[in-house]
């Protein structure tokens, strides 16, 4: 099974702990039959909402599934769960500090965000640059909203307590286009580096695909 270290933090932790730290939703089965090795006081399954989709992420079974109207839609890939069980393990309890910042200025953030791990701000720039409106509207396609930065800003709820805000400014005669990824202060405080900046290059690749998309049509 992918991710076993991962799933293993989670063991022994009261879910409903989980549940509030995470701002998500743990669901008791109280009649489920469980397996003989099961840890006593997980019956049931958290669900989270990552991206604009709700995912069911099952303890015991070790599997996380997409669902939209209680119905599983698929298995959730490598990358998404990766991202969703690390914020699981370390989201805290506390309120957003309500101050963007990129993310050289997070905890370690300085070092680790550097050649391979550097945020994928060229690839927006070149998606977006000439046409910073596609932002806004693949934005909120995906559940976001306007904001009111460079010349086209969205800002999405990556995981429940970690909003992230996308910048882009047009391309001109003298400046080719740019574009800025901004966290509020507290993202490290909730998952880790290298789990962020996957869910970094999922939002990336989700708003780029809903582009491609709407030409298509």
């Amino acid at each position: 099974m992918m991710h076993e270290g991962l799933w293993a933090q989670l063991t022994g932790v009261d879910p409903q702990e989980i549940a509030q730290r995470a701002r998500c939703r743990y669901v008791s089965q109280a009649n489920r039959q469980l397996p003989g090795d099961s840890k006593q006081g997980i019956d049931g399954y958290w669900v989270i909402n990552f991206l604009g989709r709700e995912y069911r992420i099952d303890p015991i079974q070790h599997l996380i599934n997409e669902v939209a109207h209680n119905t599983v839609q698929r298995p959730a890939d490598f990358m998404e769960q990766l991202c969703i069980l690390a914020y699981l393990i370390k989201a805290q309890d506390i309120p957003l500090a309500d101050k963007l910042t990129g993310v050289g200025q997070l905890d370690s953030g300085e070092f680790f965000f550097r050649g391979i791990h550097e945020m994928p701000t060229e690839k927006i720039a070149a998606a977006f640059g000439i046409c910073p409106q596609q932002l806004c509207e693949a934005g909120e396609a995906l559940g976001g909203r306007r904001v009111q930065y460079g010349d086209g800003a969205i800002e999405l709820q990556l995981l429940p307590r970690i909003p992230i805000t996308i910048i882009v400014w047009a391309e001109d005669e003298e400046f080719p286009a740019r574009a800025s990824i901004l966290f509020d202060q507290t993202a490290a405080d909730h998952i880790a580096l290298d789990a962020l900046q996957a869910a970094v290059n999922l939002v990336v690749k989700a708003l780029i695909g809903k582009v491609a998309d709407h030409q298509e049509k």
